[in-house]
């Protein structure tokens, strides 16, 4: 396989882990108005995420690079091109890791209560606005020769992008709803598996409308292969959330996730970037990727090192995989 495309499907790997990871805590996040009823209930919340999220974040910074290595052009119109969004993302990261490390800082409620909604706002835009930048992308934005976006911020609110932000939003929502089932006990475990369902149901023909409209517009019979396992994934995992298989829900709303970023990158295969415009502005795989001896580089670091994060990642999980409970936040309050 050309250098060239494994990176490009190295990238979109990259961001399934972020999304399907962060997805849950974003969630997790926007979960807590309708989940938790006190103090203790939104610790608990907090705290089934408290050992992971930073690392879970960990996944756009590699990717980000990944994109800056292996495709200098792609990277540089991107975030040039979508700007404003990108910072609005930062910094609604920024006010969500800061809440995560201050809200236990000071026994006042409204103290708590500032940086719970900074969580709750810090969780939504990003699962919001990554779905209407990845829409974008796979839908195309105006580019000039020198492959600049000549849009401006309102042109990505378009109606598809906007759709595509509602169907990640949705997805990130119920996939944190099924998680904290997953990871809690007692009245909260039920109100979460009661909230995943309803959440599951809208979220089922929000993101059918989106994936149909991307299938007739952009669709390839990979697209289409992947948009049907992420349908039924989809419908079997809130299918057994009723039925109180939180694993399996969990593991089929991941699945979920992964196949349609997967598909919108087999969509937007072999272009990375597509002028809406024009398409000989389109930024493609060859045109938009570094020379080959950055990327023979890139790929035998990736082969050493990315083995070991996944282990890394996958031991923290299991050491962290203990259900959450009132009693020892209560416990650990004394």
């Amino acid at each position: 396989m050309d250098l060239a495309v494994l990176w490009f499907w190295i990238v979109a790997f990259l961001f399934v882990g972020y999304f399907v990871l962060d997805g849950f805590d974003f969630g997790v996040g926007m979960t807590m108005p309708f989940l938790a009823k006190d103090d203790t209930d939104r610790r608990v919340m907090i705290n089934t995420i408290g050992p992971v999220w930073d690392l879970n974040e960990t996944w756009v910074i590699v990717a980000g690079a990944a994109l800056f290595a292996a495709f200098p052009e792609w990277y540089a119109t991107l975030f040039s091109g979508f700007y404003l969004a990108l910072l609005l993302i930062l910094l609604a990261l920024i006010a969500r890791g800061v809440s995560f490390e201050y809200r236990h800082q000071r026994p006042e409620s409204q103290w708590k209560a500032w940086f719970d909604r900074m969580i709750i706002v810090g969780s939504a835009v990003p699962a919001l606005l990554w779905g209407v930048a990845f829409a974008n992308i796979v839908q195309g934005v105006p580019l000039d020769a020198d492959h600049n976006y000549t849009g401006t911020l309102f042109d990505l609110l378009n109606p598809y992008a906007l759709l595509g932000g509602a169907t990640t939003l949705l997805l990130f929502f119920t996939h944190g709803a099924v998680f904290i089932a997953l990871k809690t006990e007692g009245e909260l475990r039920a109100r979460a598996k009661r909230l995943a369902t309803r959440a599951g149901v809208i979220t089922i023909v929000v993101a059918a409308a989106f994936l149909l409209w991307t299938g007739v517009a952009q669709g390839s019979a990979w697209f289409w292969g992947l948009a049907a396992v992420a349908a039924v994934a989809l419908i079997g995992g809130v299918l057994a959330n009723t039925r109180g298989k939180e694993g399996l829900a969990f593991g089929l709303m991941a699945l979920t996730i992964a196949a349609a970023v997967v598909g919108l990158f087999a969509a937007l295969f072999p272009e990375v970037m597509p002028a809406s415009n024009d398409p000989a502005n389109s930024l493609t795989i060859a045109n938009a990727s570094s020379t080959p001896y950055t990327l023979t580089f890139m790929s035998w670091t990736a082969l050493i090192f990315l083995p070991l994060v996944l282990a890394y990642q996958a031991w923290t999980y299991w050491i962290f995989r203990k259900r959450v409970t009132r009693q020892t936040i209560e416990a650990a309050a004394h």
